[in-house]
């Protein structure tokens, strides 16, 4: 039985030319569209097996799921897996604690850096949970870790500027050089 790929709508045919020339969508998602672009363009499921470099099932299979729920159905389907670990009120923790200030509960430092998160979220609040698992949590809940800037902006210090003193005589001169 011949597979036919219906008519693709004008918006559709615009998100299918637009994945299938993308370079920063997945590279799955590329391949799935290119698909998708040569059906629409008439060729068969042997063709555009051959031109993709793969199986003509798994083209059978994108060319009815694209049938039956359009670009959406492009996207990779949620996956079953082992249930989260860690509950929504750890995650919660972790978060607030990120967005509260060190001094506030009772560090010494005045601002996070990763290894300081970790080691206070396990040492005082007892989850033990990967750095990189933290991480993740953070990300998706839309936060971005950042380098604090240590050579440029406002000092920790306020008095820095009193307390280190004159900077006449602090750097001695260097003796000019002529090229040769």
């Amino acid at each position: 039985m011949a597979l036919r790929l219906r008519p693709l709508t004008e918006k559709e045919a615009q998100t299918i030319k637009k994945w299938s020339q993308s370079r920063t969508e997945a590279a799955r998602l590329v391949e799935r569209a290119k698909l998708i672009r040569l059906a629409s363009e008439g060729q068969k499921v042997p063709q555009i097996a051959q031109a993709l470099e793969i199986d003509e099932k798994t083209v059978r299979k994108w060319l009815k799921r694209f049938g039956e729920q359009g670009v959406e159905g492009l996207e990779d389907a949620p996956r079953s897996g082992a249930p989260s670990q860690y509950s929504v009120e750890v995650k919660a923790r972790i978060i607030a604690t990120a967005l509260t200030r060190p001094r506030e509960v009772g560090q010494p430092f005045s601002s996070w850096t990763f290894e300081r998160l970790a080691t206070y979220l396990r040492e005082e609040l007892g989850v033990g949970m990967k750095k990189t698992r933290i991480f993740e949590i953070l990300q998706e809940e839309g936060l971005r870790w950042r380098h604090e800037e240590t050579w440029f902006g406002e000092r920790v210090d306020p008095d820095f500027a009193e307390k280190r003193g004159s900077l006449s005589g602090s750097a001695t001169s260097l003796p000019l050089t002529v090229p040769s």
